[in-house]
Formats: structure tokens, sequence, C-alpha cells
């Protein structure tokens, strides 16, 4: 089926919506976070029994239990979410942020100010979540968006559509601001992708093989937001115990996110002290460790590692763990495998933590911490739009600003060149 139509018919109310959107005044779009925020939790019921449906039919489907946890939305899910939007309202506004201003030889003056993007585009995957952020954050930054979400969600994302679309029209903002594709055939991602005529930017979430898809297939500038193999480097001066706490967090905590950790690497003088421990932790936990020789030696229950481990993004309880020489090696290793996502070193020398921090080429670098902060919530974004691992135009958590771009306003008095 041809569903250039019908996209086209979204992109033309989205085009209309962001010309009036760019110019709604702040108290109004603040107005419509909160109210699209109350929506939320007054239809909690109604979002969660059109989620159930989501989850019975993807438990059905045989999704991974980590991809069903992302999912899932609970009462204390559906509030982050409406905290979420509330914390967005609480932002400056960046649209007309003044960046810089100079007055010519000839009188002119010349303006650099943030402005919208415009027409923002956005594919992801079975996180309900995203509706909510993308929604909140495009609607603050004075964009509209166009949503295209996986079908394992779009019970979900319909009900949280029609809740905060409402919310925000009844406050002032636009009709077509925000707006759900409700075809869940991927043929209307490929109709997406050509939409040049009404969408400014389009922004995948999602794995590696939707990235792939849309960088490859676009024809629509794209934002890059990247996969995560994200690494921790336990160092031989270490505090063991913080390194315990903080691998065990990154791994378990949720590792169905893009910031959890992949591989763990251990300095090999603190390798025979930390691991054995370590290791009968994760195996509680039901992680599967895949290994090196010498964490296999460890533990039977290590399986080997192969390339293609070291290289995976599992979103899931599976961790590997290597043993390295030192911080070269750690940074060698990194700079093979990463995906320049998040990266941590665990450390009390200085000199070690500050290579670190000069030489891992990542869009957050951790001294002392897990990688699961890299996040908008956590960064006090009030949400993402999703992390980007690209170097242009933005990178690491998407928050407001990185929804803007630049114009150049030019004040004269009747100069000609």
């Amino acid at each position: 089926m041809d569903y250039t139509s019908e996209l086209r018919d979204k992109g033309k109310k989205a085009k209309t919506a962001a010309r009036h959107l760019a110019i709604v005044p702040t108290d109004i779009k603040n107005k419509a976070l909160q109210a699209m925020a109350e929506a939320l939790e007054q239809e909690q019921d109604k979002i969660i029994a059109a989620n159930t449906l989501d989850v019975d039919n993807g438990r059905a489907k045989g999704l991974s239990n980590a991809l069903l946890d992302r999912l899932t939305l609970t009462d204390k899910r559906i509030k982050d979410m409406a905290d979420g939007l509330r914390q967005i309202a609480g932002l400056p506004d960046p649209i007309g942020e003044g960046l810089g201003a100079l007055l010519r030889p000839n009188g002119l003056e010349i303006n650099k100010i943030r402005v919208p993007l415009g027409v923002v585009g956005i594919i992801y995957e079975a996180r309900p979540n995203v509706t909510v952020d993308a929604a909140g954050l495009c609607l603050k930054s004075g964009n509209a968006v166009i949503l295209r979400g996986g079908s394992e969600a779009i019970q979900s994302n319909a009900a949280i559509i029609k809740a905060i679309t409402t919310a925000a029209i009844s406050t002032g903002i636009p009709e077509g601001a925000i707006q759900l594709i409700e075809t869940t055939d991927r043929q209307a991602v490929n109709a997406m992708l050509k939409l040049n005529q009404y969408l400014d930017v389009i922004i995948p979430r999602g794995g590696a093989g939707l990235i792939q898809t849309v960088v490859e297939n676009s024809t629509v500038p794209v934002i890059e937001t990247g996969t995560g193999v994200c690494h921790t480097f336990v160092d031989a001066t270490a505090d063991l115990k913080m390194a315990a706490e903080i691998a065990f967090n990154a791994k378990v905590s949720r590792p169905g996110v893009c910031n959890s950790m992949e591989t763990l690497l251990v300095h090999q003088d603190v390798a025979a002290e930390f691991l054995p421990s370590m290791i009968d932790r994760y195996l509680a936990a039901g992680v599967e460790i895949r290994g090196c020789q010498q964490v296999q030696a460890l533990n039977p229950a290590v399986k080997p590692a192969s390339d293609e481990d070291w290289a995976a993004e599992y979103l899931d309880l599976i961790l590997a763990v290597r043993v390295v020489a030192g911080i070269d090696q750690a940074l060698d290793h990194i700079a093979a495998y990463s995906t320049r996502h998040s990266e941590a070193i665990v450390t009390a020398d200085y000199t070690n933590a500050r290579r670190f921090h000069a030489e891992v080429d990542a869009a957050a670098v951790y001294l002392n911490a897990s990688t699961r902060f890299t996040d908008g919530f956590e960064f006090g974004y009030g949400a993402e739009i999703g992390i980007s691992t690209q170097k242009l135009h933005a990178r690491g958590p998407m928050g407001l600003p990185e929804l803007t771009t630049i114009k150049y306003v030019i004040y004269g008095n009747g100069q000609i060149r």
C-alpha cells in the first residue's frame, strides 16, 4: 500500500502548525505541557489497559524480557513521564535566545538567535515513554512533530497521543503540532524518509538495524542516535567496593536501554580479587557472562567470548568481560569496539582519569560513576529525544537546545552594498 498521500496530509498539517507554534508564547507552551502531564495521570487507567494489550501481544510474539521491560508501562512510569513534562515546562525556553550580536562599521546590527528546526520526524521502537518525551520537547522548542513508533507499542502510543494532543489543543497549541502515524506497515517508514517537502529532520531512536535503515535510505536530513556498546574499565587503583556497585548497576539496573554497560574491562592486577565475587553476583542476578580466557578460568559458568561479543549491544542480561594489562590496552579495546555513546573508568589514579577523559571518543565519559546516567532526565533536561553519538549539530542527550537551529536577524537603516 502507498502511504505517501496520507503522510503528505500529516506533513502539510505539521508544516502549517510549525509556523504558528514557532511564535507561541512561552507561557502558553508551559500551560500545554502542564495540561499534558495532568492528562496522562487522568487517563492512566486507559493508557495502562492499552499497554497491557501491547505487552500481551509482545509476549505472544516472543519478545525478550528486556524488550518487554522497555514496552511495559506502570503507574510509576506514567508518573515519571508526567513529571518529565512538568520539568520541561520549568526549563528556559530556548526560542529567541540571543547567541551573539555584532555591530558592523557600516551600522548594521547582526544578531544570532535560536529558532525551531521546524517539523521533526521521529522513528522509534517499543518505548512508549519516547512518545511523551518527544512530544514535550518538540512542543517547548517550537517544533511540530510526526511520531512513528514501533508496532509493538501501537495501542499504548495511540492512547497516549489521544490524551496529550487533546490537552495541548485545549490550551492553544495548533492542531497538527503533535501527530502519530498509526499504521504499523513498514512501508509507511519508507514514505516518511522521503518527505523532504515537509520534514526538516528525522531522528531515529532504536536498535542498530533501525538506525542503519534510516541513515541509508532517508533523503531527509538525519540526526543519528547511536547504539550503546558501553564499557566500564576497573583500573588497578579503583576502590573495588565502589567498582562493584558501579559495574552491577551499569549492567543490571535496566539492561534493555542504550546506556547500559555491555563490556566490563578489569585491570589484571585486581582481576583475581575483584572478579570472582563479581561474577557470582552477576550470575545470581541472571546475567550470562562471556569472557576472555582469564575470566573463564575464574568460574566454569563463564562462556567463551568471541570478537562478535566485544562488538555486541546485547540490550539483555548478557555481559562480555575482559582482563586487560592496563589502561593502554583498555583504551585500545574501547577505541576498537565503542559506539561512542558512554564510557566509564573507575580509578583513584588522577593521571589515568585524565588520560581516559582526553583519549576516549564518546558522547559521555564518566569517572567513578555508572554509564546509566546518560539520560536527558538525569542530566536535568526534563527528557530527551535520544542520545546522539554523531558530532554534527548535536551530541549526547538531546534536550531543548539541540532541537533548535540558528537565524541571523540584521537591523539596518538604509545600508546598501
